[in-house]
């Protein structure tokens, strides 16, 4: 029996605050494009987070062009967009800082705005006084919400600012309440504290009767236990970012989060089918942002629930549970043995019923999970490919065929001139040679490739090739390794993955090019 988490009350209303498109994105090796960020938040918000910030806009004309695209483009059903920023500069008004009318500019129906909490920041990083730093708060929280905006104000370096100063660092929050924010978002910016002292501090600010919140960084591996720390003392919105991501050590993980709310505490801060979907949003985001899975993440891990034989395996046959805290499937992941790579066949059967087959039988769901872990022996990931995951289906197990053939492809590249590329095709007819020339022998071979589809299937003008990822699977074997890539495609408003394995980076790019065409011709022809 797993012992009674669930005596704490939930607060009402509870924010889960997402910030993986903004200081996610500052962890080392990850730069999100534009597109990338469309297909995050769209994980996010079937997650069901509260909140999803979005980035800086202003700051910088990545985020600027995401808000611009998420307003034509992003359609979210169970999240709210939240663009985020800082407050007015030293020395202007709210109403005439470029910075603050970004924001405005930004159309979202919640900003989140930075203000130093700490009287040594104010003073130092700033240049500022103490007073007016709190009436830099005051103004540009008064001014945004005189527009119709609801704000959130995060109090950065709070915990080290109490520690120096706590009568200030609690003015802040104070004034920064008094003046329209609706929470006041506690942040250990350096991500040094430990447990108790967040139990602590947070609970004495609570006496201030404001909604407060809680930022936390990982830096003394704490962020998840410091996070649920201050929900004990009464914190009613946490700030994440999905897997962890962030800049050195990294955020609170909202995955870990999530789940020990939800199944621990048996709160409601999720839907069950969501939470059966964590594993997968999990690492379709790691996908996304080219970053290999952690294995031992906790809940969505694949080593998470993994066992080897002896002692476990014994127990395992009696009651699975015995050596594993939850049900697995809660979170869409599966107790494995430790023999070889696997995919769950619940994980498989979700993923199939999201791409509109039907899986239920389990036999049919079995044989895909053997032919799943067979190409992952070999490199294979389908986790953010679900573009390739549906070709699988339906070649190995409904027999359908590809509209063309491929024959044979070469292809040749000069440091001088542009790469150029030879297929042999059929489209029903008798294979011929077509030739494509290109920036370099992907683009190459795309071009071949158009060249000898479009008159058969004029539809795929309209495709284009929009992200190109690359990942060596054994490192040690440095340009001699076996390589993955990832090609996202889009047409209109659609898009889709595929994944491609090879010895070398062309071979592989050829496979998930040739997927996205066929996948696209698929998807056509249903149409």
């Amino acid at each position: 029996m797993m012992a009674d988490f669930t005596r704490l009350t939930k607060p009402e209303p509870f924010h889960i605050f997402d910030t993986t498109l903004r200081d996610g994105t500052q962890q080392e090796g990850i730069r999100l494009t534009v597109h990338d960020k469309i297909r995050v938040a769209g994980l996010l918000d079937e997650l069901g987070v509260s909140f999803i910030e979005g980035g800086w806009p202003g700051a910088n004309p990545n985020d600027t062009e995401f808000f611009t695209t998420a307003a034509q483009e992003l359609t979210l059903k169970n999240s709210t967009l939240v663009a985020f920023g800082a407050t007015r500069r030293v020395g202007m008004t709210a109403d005439s800082d470029p910075l603050t009318q970004a924001l405005l500019d930004a159309q979202t129906e919640v900003i989140c705005l930075v203000a130093k909490s700490h009287d040594w920041h104010v003073t130092g990083a700033l240049k500022t006084t103490l007073e007016e730093n709190l009436e830099m708060i005051r103004d540009t929280v008064t001014y945004l919400t005189s527009q119709g905006r609801r704000v959130f104000v995060d109090c950065e370096h709070f915990f080290n600012g109490y520690l120096d100063n706590p009568t200030y660092a609690k003015l802040v929050v104070a004034t920064a309440t008094e003046a329209g924010a609706e929470v006041a978002v506690l942040c250990d910016t350096n991500g040094g504290m430990l447990p108790a002292i967040v139990n602590t501090i947070v609970s004495d600010v609570a006496r201030l009767g404001v909604p407060l919140g809680i930022h936390c960084h990982n830096d003394t591996g704490c962020a998840v236990a410091n996070t649920m720390a201050a929900v004990d003392a009464g914190a009613m919105h946490i700030q994440g970012t999905l897997n962890g991501y962030g800049e050195r050590t990294g955020n609170a993980d909202l995955t870990t989060l999530i789940a020990n709310l939800k199944i621990k505490y048996g709160w409601d801060v999720v839907s069950d089918e969501a939470l059966r979907e964590l594993s997968r949003i999990s690492h379709s985001v790691a996908e996304i942002a080219n970053q290999a899975p952690a294995a031992r993440q906790p809940y969505v891990g694949i080593s998470s629930f993994a066992h080897k034989a002896g002692l476990h395996a014994s127990a395992i046959k009696v009651d699975a549970n015995m050596y594993q805290h939850i049900d697995p499937d809660l979170v869409g992941n599966d107790m494995r043995m430790l023999i070889s790579d696997m995919a769950g066949r619940a994980s498989i059967q979700i993923k199939a019923e999201q791409l509109g087959h039907d899986l239920k039988d389990k036999d049919t769901a079995s044989q895909l999970a053997d032919l799943i872990k067979e190409r992952e022996l070999a490199g294979y990931s389908y986790e953010a490919a679900d573009a390739s995951f549906d070709l699988l289906i339906r070649s190995e197990l409904l027999g359908e065929k590809a509209p063309f053939t491929i024959h044979a492809w070469r292809v040749y590249t000069d440091q001088d001139e542009d790469s150029q590329a030879v297929v042999r095709v059929s489209c029903g007819d008798e294979p011929k040679p077509y030739v494509g020339e290109g920036n370099g022998p992907v683009n190459a071979l795309d071009q071949a490739l158009r060249t000898a589809l479009e008159p058969k299937f004029p539809q795929i003008a309209g495709i284009e090739l929009s992200d190109y990822r690359v990942r060596l699977l054994d490192n040690g074997h440095g340009t001699d390794a076996i390589t993955r890539v990832l090609i996202d495609t889009r047409m209109g408003r659609q898009t889709w993955t595929t994944v491609g394995v090879g010895e070398n980076v062309i071979e592989a790019s050829w496979e998930a090019l040739v997927e996205s065409y066929t996948y696209a011709l698929a998807v056509i022809n249903e149409g």
